[in-house]
């Protein structure tokens, strides 16, 4: 059975994730599956919408399949991830510049290379179970696949919020954060898409949209921005003090997360801020920290304590968030030369 289900159906291009039993976990094949499909479709007439979704219920798509780049990761090869992320990134720039719609439907767990996927569409649609996040931090990476392009885009600092806790977003949430446009009941999905595939009408998207209901973020917004405008030292000590409902879990995440890779991604999302236009100059600067997270960050270490062993007690570089300098950020995103990604091939 294949991981990723491709056809035509209508005036549509189908993608449909297919490995429910892994969470919909992206593998490198899946990935270039999918980008033969959407360049087979670009300048294909017949073909006026993508439709991408999931098997199963509990996630359109969990993440990538990073047991495999920590199993190959520990043997030395360093290159099988960093081929995987170049390619991906390839994908999510293709994805965020496709000149035709794509609705994605964003069940259950969407995260990390599900953002990657469903996150840069021209139409995303959540439900009742949709849990959106970036919780890569908690793992020794940063949010990629574009995810600090999104992050930067976000109201006030709920981005910088967003990517160093790894915040879990519901359906209101995603889209007071940018990361999600309509919020349609799920029972209503597969009537939905029949109708899409035959008409390739987005207008039926917005017909079916129920009200995006109450956002927390949006309620916390002030209180958001007040603690996350700091360095993470900073906002360690002052949650400290606090009794917001977001407090204590956000405590938890700044003390337990890779303090590199929460100071790498402060200043991804500031440097992704400087063009919001462009995924490819986000995408650039992600692909320099994961380029070196493998060898020398912190990933190994993190994907062993949360993944493999799930001993929960990463042994990071740096004991806290105060003792990572601006060099050791500096050195992490640094120009990595001819293997930089290049986009002279991309359309």
């Amino acid at each position: 059975m294949t991981d990723v289900l491709i056809r035509t159906e209508g005036a549509a291009g189908r993608i449909t994730l297919n490995r429910p039993k892994s969470l919909n976990a992206l593998s490198h094949p899946m990935c270039l599956e999918i980008e033969a499909a959407l360049d087979a479709w670009r300048d294909d007439p017949a073909i006026r919408i993508v439709i991408m979704d999931a098997e199963g219920e509990k996630a359109f798509c969990a993440g990538g399949d990073i047991a495999a780049m920590y199993h190959a990761g520990k043997a030395g090869d360093f290159a099988t991830a960093r081929n995987f992320w170049r390619e991906e990134y390839r994908l999510n720039a293709k994805i965020f510049e496709y000149p035709k719609p794509i609705a994605a439907f964003l069940q259950g767990f969407v995260m990390g290379g599900g953002v990657g996927l469903g996150g840069h569409a021209s139409h995303r649609v959540v439900g009742d179970t949709s849990q959106v996040a970036m919780p890569e931090c908690g793992i020794g990476l940063i949010p990629d696949v574009g995810g600090t392009l999104l992050l930067a885009r976000a109201p006030g600092r709920i981005g910088t919020f967003l990517g160093l806790t790894g915040h879990r977003m519901d359906a209101a949430d995603a889209i007071h954060a940018g990361f999600a446009d309509f919020r349609i009941p799920e029972d209503r999905w597969p009537d939905l898409i029949a109708r899409l595939s035959e008409a390739g009408d987005t207008a039926l998207l917005q017909d079916a949209a129920a009200p995006d209901g109450d956002s927390r973020l949006a309620e916390a917004q002030s209180w958001i921005d007040a603690h996350f405008d700091r360095p993470v030292a900073e906002a360690i000590a002052l949650l400290a003090t606090e009794d917001h409902p977001l407090a204590a879990p956000a405590l938890k995440a700044l003390q337990r997360n890779s303090p590199l890779s929460m100071a790498a991604t402060r200043t991804l999302i500031a440097r992704a801020a400087e063009d919001t236009t462009s995924i490819r100059h986000a995408l650039t600067n992600e692909y320099r920290a994961t380029w070196r997270a493998i060898e020398t960050g912190d990933f190994l270490e993190g994907v062993r304590a949360q993944i493999i062993d799930k001993d929960r007690t990463p042994r990071w570089q740096h004991a806290a968030p105060g003792d990572v300098a601006d060099a050791d950020v500096a050195a992490m995103l640094a120009p990595l030369g001819d293997n930089d990604l290049n986009w002279e091939n991309m359309p």
